[in-house]
């Protein structure tokens, strides 16, 4: 099939390059030349696992252009994966989706073309873009509109740097319309990733046990309420493993042992269940803080995913008091932090816990150092004013260092040779901020071990 997919940040390019390599023909728009000229020479302005070799494998069959003329005519399906960011009242800031959707309704003259919705919206914005088409539509072509198009939303449900995997290998897809064309059109779109009947790359081979993959189809705002409840289940396990975390430290369990305990139950599971600094990115502040305005726009409470938020800043805070507990005083002392992205296999900074961290120990008078494995370069370009606090060695991170903090799990952190690095230290303390580090071996290396919870 013919798709247009207007963004090519991490929703819209992971789901155009591969859609590409299921065997469609995709052009990419974006309006940024930059991004447009990078993704056309084969590199990938993003870091995630595996998208340079998918481009380059799917790079007959996609496209990229800034260029709507180029790419709404002739689709057959349209997606629109343009970002949502928070306004301060906590409900997404719609302005690039209004744009997108003047744009494409500007363009559209196929006999029948589905424009999805990719981007995370408010409940009831499928109707909203419906009209937007339509009156950009009509003012283009002077007429009104007969069946030529009819919108859909498809949300994602992708972790960054597992994102192509979770598109290839999803749980399932969710489609919510209101006409049936267009549930047959999308059927088709996803025929192949549905029943799995594609072969597999190389470099990410099918998963054991996955088979044919249900597609929920439903109405639109199911389909966009599904969005935003998944998100807030995942945060709210996240925020409970943290909040049972504190109370661990106080009553001398080991959080790790009873995360595992809980996860093993079969109605619960061990996924998003970890204890740590909490959640960041572009996704769950956004959507929980979304969900709760919606919810006040209909005269609701929704107290559960509010708390959730609570717990989740706080583990943010919590860094600083248990430095503070160990140290005494963080005046002229200097830390160490390891990792900037908020989660491993991505460069994103989005809602980073580290860029909270750092500045709160800036502010209570701290040095600090800080490195990342991948995300340096993004770091500098988004965080101009602690670019000087960033260290190009990880070693750097432990010379003099009063103590230093596991901020993101990545796995070069946990196969450091820390033995050396401990008669770096001024004094070598070590505070796990994701249960990752092995207590007992970190102990006989010398070091202090803490934890963000106070648990074993």
């Amino acid at each position: 099939m013919r798709v247009c997919v207007v963004g090519t940040g991490y929703v819209g390019l992971t789901t155009g390059v591969c859609l590409a390599f299921l065997g469609h023909d995709v052009t990419c728009v974006d309006l940024d030349q930059a991004k447009v000229d990078l993704l056309a020479s084969g590199r990938s302005p993003i870091y995630e696992p595996h998208m340079d070799a998918l481009l380059a494998d799917s790079a007959d069959r996609l496209t990229f252009t800034t260029d709507y003329s180029a790419a709404v005519p002739d689709a057959d399906v349209v997606f629109i994966a343009v970002q949502t960011p928070s306004l301060p009242d906590g409900n997404p800031d719609l302005t690039y989706l209004r744009s997108a959707a003047e744009s494409v309704g500007k363009h559209i003259a196929g006999e029948f073309t589905v424009v999805v919705n990719k981007s995370t919206v408010p409940i009831g914005s499928s109707n909203w873009v419906d009209s937007i088409l339509r009156e950009s539509f009509e003012r283009t072509h002077e007429r009104r509109s007969d069946g030529e198009f009819s919108v859909a939303s498809n949300p994602e449900f992708l972790r960054q740097g597992a994102a192509i995997q979770d598109t290839l290998y999803p749980d399932r897809v969710v489609v919510g319309s209101d006409n049936p064309r267009s549930l047959d059109v999308l059927n088709r779109l996803y025929r192949t990733l549905l029943n799995q009947t594609f072969t597999p790359p190389t470099y990410l081979p099918r998963p054991d046990g996955v088979g044919a993959v249900p597609m929920v189809s439903t109405d639109l705002a199911s389909a966009e309420l599904i969005k935003y409840a998944a998100n807030a289940f995942l945060a709210l396990k996240i925020s409970f493993a943290n909040e049972v975390g504190q109370l661990a430290g106080r009553v001398g369990a080991d959080i790790t042992q009873v995360t595992r305990g809980i996860g093993l139950d079969a109605r619960i599971g061990p996924r998003f269940l970890q204890p740590g600094l909490g959640w960041g990115g572009s996704c769950f502040g956004k959507d929980t803080a979304a969900l709760i305005a919606t919810a006040a726009d209909y005269h609701h409470e929704m107290p559960i995913v509010t708390a959730a938020r609570q717990v989740n800043q706080l583990q943010r805070r919590l860094v600083v008091d248990r430095l503070l507990e160990e140290l005494r005083i963080l005046k002229g002392r200097r830390i160490g932090l390891l990792g900037l992205a908020f989660k491993p296999d991505t460069d994103d900074l989005r809602d980073a816990p580290a860029l909270d961290i750092a500045r709160m120990l800036l502010d209570r008078g701290a040095r600090i150092r800080v490195h990342d494995p991948v995300a340096a370069e993004r770091f500098r370009r988004e965080q101009p004013d602690l670019v000087p606090y960033l260290a190009d060695e990880v070693e750097d991170v432990f010379d003099d260092s009063d103590a230093v903090v596991l901020v993101t799990e990545w796995a070069q952190y946990q196969d450091l040779d820390w033995g050396k690095f401990a008669g770096l230290m001024r004094t070598p303390v070590v505070l796990d901020g994701r249960h990752i580090l092995d207590p007992q071996r970190l102990t006989r290396l010398g070091y202090r071990y803490l934890s963000v919870s106070g648990s074993r």
